[in-house]
């Protein structure tokens, strides 16, 4: 049964006094180019991020975008384009009149990114654009292209002297997956560091952009009554979980080249495990947040060689409904091999060996096509060390969970338990849910795209803790990929909660997964 389902009265939460604290900081003026610009994430998610930001008065006034790809445009062109891609991802915010606008920031620059001429065409072009949008000489290189193309596109920066600081700030921004293993990354990080130094890159996961991601550290930190039980002592395990509703889609691609465990585990879910398991900052600085983080990964248990069965499930969803409707299995989707061992579901077991959390196993788990979309924290706390109203009750007394919600609805549930009126002896389980008012606020791209511009690396993956969860996960997947195809990889029907091995990894310890 879904603990919601279970649970009797509800109380609701609501802000009760804001700080004066508050609001969105604007950025100052900067140059922004868009490498990839004809793509699909220029198209659904970074232009519309920009449009929104600048029709809801969020960019400064003087800005410029330069967009790059290899199509034959203009600037006409580019701008025709932006357009039809903005009224579909924004038409909320569209006008025509805020369009003519923002358009007029709008430029284009065609090439190849292997092709020498088109960074000396883009050096040469940029200082026109600069000038006459006032930019300040502040410069912004978003890299939305496929992760195969970083190098090749940091190289050419830096050969072409586009990488260096001569006025104003220059930064670059480039999204996971950040290399496909410890090796690769190790490569990414020297290529990038040959030319850029580590104050200007912005490793961009927009999981840590989400608004309940950010209220992990404000929750924890700044309500007293949580940090002293925040530990070994009164916390018996964490569930992190990371669902999706969604297949493969138009992603084939590559995520047969990726699958479950360096699409997700590596960036969303071990960055979430970090702030949860992180020890209090000495300052609420950007540096200071990611030490901590870092020594949380640094403190993670390795998986033993030999009993990775013990500690990690994987699975691939078979045929099955959603919603009522038959999806294809994994293997017969569009561009996914026959035979394909990719798993788009995991679970993992992972300790942090430290004084605070010696002990408490930290569960993990994404999937496709699971029964609803969802990304939560769960704080699972110890039953109460004597149940003294064993012998009146027939049922089993829930322990308290504290469950930090993601997405999709993004708020705060705390469960306990409370007399029911009228009884004599009679418990029921009460939520109280906190939940983010539906008010026009920043998404995770716009957050990110505002943080970039402000200079705050806060919600930006660093070069230290990108190496550290490589190294928990490089040895996982490399013992996975050595066995597929001479061990049949766990199925579980679209729809489902995933392949049932995954429930072992909490049973023998009386554990259950929380349902979806």
């Amino acid at each position: 049964m879904d603990p919601a389902e279970r649970v009797s009265p509800s109380a609701k939460c609501s802000v009760v006094r804001p700080h004066e604290v508050c609001g969105i900081e604007s950025p100052g003026p900067c140059c922004m180019v868009v490498f990839g610009a004809s793509g699909d994430l220029a198209h659904r998610k970074l232009l519309p991020s920009i449009y929104r930001l600048f029709a809801r008065g969020h960019m400064p006034d003087d800005f410029a975008v330069v967009g790059t790809a290899m199509e034959p445009w203009d600037d006409t062109d580019y701008r025709a384009r932006m357009r039809d891609a903005v009224k579909e991802a924004a038409p909320e915010d569209y006008s025509d009149e805020k369009w003519a606008r923002f358009a007029r920031n709008l430029y284009y620059v065609q090439g190849e990114f292997a092709d020498d001429a088109f960074y000396a065409r883009l050096k040469a072009r940029l200082p026109g654009i600069e000038a006459e949008h006032d930019t300040h000489g502040n410069r912004i290189y978003y890299m939305a292209i496929p992760p195969t193309v970083y190098e090749q596109v940091v190289k050419g920066l830096g050969e072409a002297g586009m990488s260096s600081e001569d006025g104003g700030y220059t930064r670059i921004v480039i999204e996971k997956p950040f290399g496909r293993d410890l090796e690769s990354s190790h490569r990414l990080s020297a290529a990038l560091g040959v030319s850029f130094t580590e104050s200007q890159i912005y490793r961009m996961d927009h999981y840590l952009a989400k608004e309940n991601v950010q209220n992990i550290l404000m929750f924890r930190f700044a309500n007293s009554i949580f940090e002293p039980v925040w530990n070994r002592q009164y916390v018996d395990h964490v569930q992190i979980t990371v669902s999706e509703t969604l297949g493969v889609e138009h992603r084939a691609g590559y995520y047969e080249k990726a699958g479950v465990l360096r699409d997700m585990f590596q960036s969303h879910l071990l960055q979430l495990l970090s702030l949860v398991a992180m020890e209090p900052p000495s300052a609420f600085e950007a540096d200071r947040v990611r030490d901590e983080k870092t020594k949380v990964f640094t403190s993670i248990r390795p998986i033993p060689e030999g009993r990775l069965g013990q500690y990690v499930v994987v699975g691939q969803y078979g045929a099955g409904k959603m919603s009522g409707k038959a999806v294809p299995a994994y293997r017969d989707e569009p561009g996914v091999a026959k035979d394909s061992d990719t798993p788009t579901y995991a679970a993992m077991m992972l300790f942090v060996d430290n004084w605070r959390w010696s002990g408490v196993p930290f569960y993990l788990r994404s999937g496709k096509r699971m029964p609803r979309r969802a990304a939560e924290i769960a704080i699972q706390f110890k039953p109460v060390p004597h149940m003294m109203f064993r012998g009146v009750l027939e049922e089993t007394i829930e322990p308290n969970t504290l469950v930090l919600r993601v997405q999709p609805d993004e708020g705060i549930d705390l469960y306990f338990q409370t007399k029911t009126p009228d009884s004599k002896v009679c418990l029921s389980e009460v939520l109280m849910d906190f939940a983010y008012e539906r008010t026009v606020r920043l998404d995770a791209y716009e957050r990110v795209l505002i943080d970039c511009m402000l200079g705050d690396q806060m919600l930006f993956v660093r070069a230290d803790g990108e190496e550290k969860t490589w190294e928990i996960l490089t040895p996982v997947i490399e013992r996975l990929e050595s066995v597929a195809g001479t061990t049949e990889l766990p199925s579980y029907p679209a729809g489902s909660a995933g392949p049932a091995e995954a429930d072992a990894l909490l049973a023998r310890e009386g554990r259950r997964w929380r349902e979806l």
